[in-house]
């Protein structure tokens, strides 16, 4: 989750041929009315805004689950929106909910009345009121104080927007090629006639310059304009066709006569290809009202969400429920065009066989939640991006850590696609790609990328390699754009052996032997960085000493964190770790200061607020537990492992106090649906507590029940139970538990439970029990 607000320390013919085959197909009427919703729906239940204030990051705009497009407001945020703010640039086609730092935003479009005057959005930005604007899935709505009102709607790959104007004769729409929330390095506009408008916009950035990448865009309106024009810097145009820049402001503006039809309806199409892709993109997916595109888009939220049912709980638990499942389904998007073509990691383009291709990869974040709750309830959606990441490799050279769109940005640090493409193997997502997929995860984690390629992988693996630490070495400059896992060696250490466990487990069911042997040994190097005179994990440097603060609140070489945060970090081991500091007492007692517990149980919600590190950017100087984070995001189940699992109930359920309904409901970024899949899982009762394999770790649900729907092709019953009747703040403990009847005291299910049975049932009290304390209960230790 890598949150920086502010500087880190640290073939034209062929187009136009495809545009013309659209004449006359995407005319449509359209009216002022917003499609009628039905009621009672479990898309009523969603807010968009949750998240839009605080530095959540989240967006209110339109989109459809994975959808290429994410229409949105941009008020001047660096990430997109910010509900404090009243002033919306443009509505532009790309976000990503939850990164950050700024990245997406291209074209933000805007509907203004009068002479062109100002070419800087955030010169002509029109004035709102939250009174005057709504979101649900895949609908937004803002009236803005020029007197225009706003509509958003979206499918798979095209945007459309409705604006009804007042009557005037200069009713315009303006396409800002020019800015966007990265670096634009260069734009071209070209209308091609009086309804259509093309752009190839190449931008750069996130967090800090990476390699540049260009979005095709093709804007279809559904009457034609009286006049446009084009402006470069300050300079504007009235009948200019064609307009380019290198970085300055750059734009096409179409003007209407609103006298007496005041709506214009306009469909943007992008490709991430070429022209010709977005023409095609255009022809497939437009040609619809906006109303009947709205309720499509508001159908297949209906039909996403409704593979979930919950029961029980009060209204604003399920109101932050549903619009927590709705973002896990936003990301990762895909990234090939309709005729099955996509541009590579090497910038050349490819045909995809058999899959959908898709792209935008936090794997850092993903890897802890969002990556097991797709496997779960999109499974054949969750496969198609494991290949995806597979191609990247193929095609490139070396898999991701964080990439966007077409381009790595080396963004966060540790090897993250390991647990992440493990999970797909683990959860049976990867038939008939076990070996390509092993092969690839060998040569990273055996290797570093050469210095011509863009990816840094394990860019400490040579030290790690030879010492069984990836050494933090303080200053030390960077090689290529992004993070380095030289700027945290102790927690790039860990991360190391997280995935060199996940990965011996893959070994080892492959046959590999002695790979599995030697991943299986690799992933005790966390031990390498444990410092016995403090109790605690620390980074250590080149020489091998122990270096940085003795303190662990004040710890360095930690990514987003502190030693108290990171020490919790290894799922493989956990009977191992718990040996360093002393034994399950002793884990137990820094498990009750890490949580404040005493505190916690006396007022949970006051002090997941005020005790826990609390602020999005609070990543350092701190003892406490970081539920605005990933680092720790699996440290309340820890409790599984020491014998008191009741524990973990406490903590879960006083974290999910902080996810609320309103616009600062969200705990920090939300990363691409990390924070919302832990929301999810935790409140289900069954949470990925060794990321990169099929375990499950258990917890008392939030509702009393929750029906899944699951894909027959993965999961035979075609659903799944989980109940725990009576549940309520007060009786909260689970009791005992059973699997389609039969007694279950272990503290975890394994994903191969979950195929085979049709039911989990918890039976809750008031007060602790024996039931899941027995060592044997608890999830085993890797390899």
């Amino acid at each position: 989750m890598h949150r920086t607000p502010r500087p880190r320390l640290r073939g034209p013919a062929a187009a136009l041929a495809a545009v013309a085959l659209l004449g006359g197909v995407l005319t449509t009427g359209a009216t002022a009315q917003a499609a009628p919703r039905v009621e009672g729906q479990l898309t009523d239940l969603v807010n968009p805004f949750i998240g839009t204030q605080n530095e959540g990051n989240t967006y209110p705009g339109a989109s459809v689950p994975f959808g290429m497009v994410q229409l949105s407001p941009d008020t001047g945020h660096n990430t997109g929106y910010d509900y404090a703010e009243n002033h919306i640039r443009g509505f532009s086609a790309v976000h990503l909910s939850g990164v950050g730092c700024g990245l997406g935003g291209d074209l933000p479009t805007l509907p203004t009345t009068g002479d062109i005057t100002q070419t800087d959005y955030a010169k002509y930005a029109a004035e709102f009121s939250h009174d005057d604007e709504k979101a649900s899935p895949g609908y937004y709505k803002v009236g803005l104080k020029t007197g225009i009102d706003a509509e958003l709607t979206a499918s798979s790959r095209t945007g459309v927007q409705r604006y009804t104007f007042p009557a005037t004769d200069k009713a315009n729409v303006l396409l800002n090629a020019g800015q966007s929330l990265h670096r634009t390095l260069s734009s071209k506009v070209e209308i091609l006639d009086n309804r259509t408008v093309r752009t190839a916009i190449t931008g750069s950035g996130f967090c800090q310059d990476t390699k540049a990448y260009t979005v095709y865009t093709i804007t279809r309106f559904d009457r034609p304009f009286t006049t446009s024009g084009t402006w470069n810097g300050d300079t504007v145009t009235e009948g200019s066709k064609v307009s380019s820049a290198a970085g300055e402001r750059n734009g096409a503006w179409l003007r209407f006569d609103t006298g007496n039809d005041r709506t214009v309806e306009a469909t943007t199409a992008l490709s991430y290809v070429d022209a010709k892709g977005a023409a095609l993109n255009l022809r497939a997916e437009g040609g619809r009202s906006f109303d009947r595109v709205e309720r499509a888009a508001q159908r297949s939220w209906e039909d996403r969400l409704d593979d979930v049912k919950a029961q029980g709980g009060s209204d604003e638990l399920r109101r932050t429920f549903y619009s927590s499942l709705y973002r896990s389904f936003l990301a990762p998007n895909i990234g090939s065009d309709v005729d099955g073509r996509y541009t590579g990691w090497d910038q050349k383009t490819h045909h995809v066989k058999g899959f959908t291709y898709y792209q935008n990869w936090s794997l850092w974040d993903t890897y802890r939640t969002q990556a097991q709750l797709l496997s779960l309830l999109a499974p054949r959606e969750s496969r198609d991006m494991a290949i995806s990441v597979l191609r990247i490799d193929a095609e490139s050279g070396w898999l991701p850590k964080w990439g966007y769109g077409t381009v790595e940005t080396n963004i966060m640090t540790g090897d993250p696609v390991t647990p992440f493409l493990t999970n797909a193997y683990q959860q049976g997502l990867l038939k008939g790609y076990e070996e390509e997929a092993y092969r690839a995860l060998k040569k990273n984690a055996d290797g570093v990328p050469p210095t011509d390629s863009a990816p840094v992988g394990r860019e400490a693996n040579v030290q790690y390699l030879k010492d069984g630490f990836a050494p933090y070495i303080k200053d030390r400059p960077h090689a290529k754009p992004g993070d380095s896992d030289f700027d945290h060696g102790a927690s790039a250490t860990l991360e190391y052996a997280l995935s060199d466990a996940m990965l011996g487990e893959m070994a080892r069911d492959l046959g590999h032997d002695a790979d599995a042997k030697r991943y299986e040994d690799r992933a005790q190097n966390y031990r390498k960085i444990f410092d016995p005179s403090t109790g605690f994990f620390r980074a250590r440097d080149a020489s091998g000493a122990f270096t940085g603060p003795a303190d662990p609140a004040q710890s360095e070489g930690f990514h987003e964190g502190t030693s108290w945060q990171y020490q919790w970090l290894v799922p493989q081991d956990l009977p191992g770790m718990v040996g360093l500091i002393g034994g399950k007492d002793a884990a137990n007692q820094r498990l009750d200061s890490f949580f404040a517990y005493d505190k916690l149980l006396a007022d949970p919600a006051k002090t997941a607020r005020e005790v826990w590190v609390n602020g999005p950017y609070a990543y350092y100087n701190a003892d406490k537990y970081n539920p605005q984070n990933e680092p720790d995001l699996i440290a309340p189940y820890t409790y599984l492992s020491t014998g008191q699992p009741w524990k973990t109930t406490d903590v879960v359920h006083a974290a999910l106090t902080l996810f609320t309904d309103a616009p600062t409901g969200m705990t920090g970024n939300d990363d691409l649906g990390t924070m919302s899949a832990w929301m999810v899982l935790s409140s289900i009762g069954v949470f990925p507590v060794q990321p990169g394999t099929d375990t499950w770790g258990l917890s008392t649900p939030a509702f009393e029940r929750v029906d899944l729907t699951l894909d027959r092709r993965y999961y035979p019953h075609g659903s799944f139970t989980v109940k725990a009747p009576e549940t309520s703040d007060a009786d909260r403990y689970i009791q005992s538990a059973s699997i389609d009847g039969a007694a279950q005291s272990r503290t975890y299910l394994t994903t191969e439970d979950i195929r085979s049975a049709r039911s989990l049932a918890f039976t809750v009290g008031s007060a602790p029990s024996a039931w899941g304390t027995s060592p044997a209960d608890a999830p085993p230790a890797l390899g």
